[in-house]
């Protein structure tokens, strides 16, 4: 939803979930005279996006190698009881083929997390490469990941997104053999946010964001996520 709304404007983009998006539903984008879009549900405001005031800086406080994500893979507590096992970007349930299957594990000694990405052929455009809006879901998950995580939530706790800023400076082809990291933030109250990359095959960065999410009960994963304002 974030990178499909982001495609919208030119550049690193804000996008704030006010409710969560319906799936499989049309929704209506209107655009404002200040360079903003809006998706909305049967009138209800779904999500905004912006340009980025700040917009998203390319530099990440760690890097990862190729073998590192390899061995990292998986390695997450959040993989022992996931919260969304069909979600299209970490969903176990995915087969090859289907879905991004970026499952983000953290380095042993580090608060970085890290999975290998080699886009499959079912994810390319007309050129061979990614679209922007599929980087954008790459960067979402593990750095909801390694928030879960760090956090240390318990099993009766989930997560909402509610803003995420990203810019991507260039896109991969398909079969690229890169890899997504993702760190800590930090936590104020029931707020949680976290850093992601995306890197290339020589550790170059691809793209980067910073996400927030919001701590609900398990039973709630559901609920406006109005606080992200």
């Amino acid at each position: 939803m974030c990178g499909r709304l982001a495609a919208y404007l030119d550049g690193p983009a804000t996008v704030t979930l006010r409710r969560p998006p319906p799936l499989a539903t049309p929704l209506a984008v209107d655009a404002d005279t200040d360079g903003s879009v809006r998706a909305r549900h049967g009138g209800a405001l779904v999500a905004e996006a912006e340009p980025a005031r700040d917009g998203a800086t390319l530099c990440v406080p760690d890097t990862v190698s190729a073998a590192e994500a390899r061995a990292a893979e998986g390695r997450a507590r959040y993989f022992q009881d996931p919260l969304y096992p069909a979600c299209f970007v970490c969903g176990i349930r995915r087969g090859s083929g289907d879905g991004l299957r970026i499952f983000a594990g953290r380095l042993p000694g580090r608060d970085v997390w890290a999975a290998p990405w080699a886009p499959d052929a079912s994810l390319a455009d007309g050129s061979g490469r990614v679209p922007s809006e599929i980087v954008w879901a790459a960067l979402d998950c593990p750095s909801g990941i390694a928030a879960i995580d760090a956090a240390d939530l318990g099993d009766d706790a989930a997560v909402l997104l509610g803003r995420m800023t990203a810019t991507v400076a260039a896109l991969p082809a398909v079969g690229d053999e890169c890899r997504v990291i993702a760190w800590p933030l930090g936590r104020d109250g029931r707020k949680l946010m976290a850093g992601s990359a995306l890197l290339g095959a020589g550790g170059e960065v691809l793209a980067a964001a910073r996400a927030e999410r919001l701590t609900v009960p398990r039973s709630g994963r559901g609920m406006p996520v109005e606080e992200a304002s």
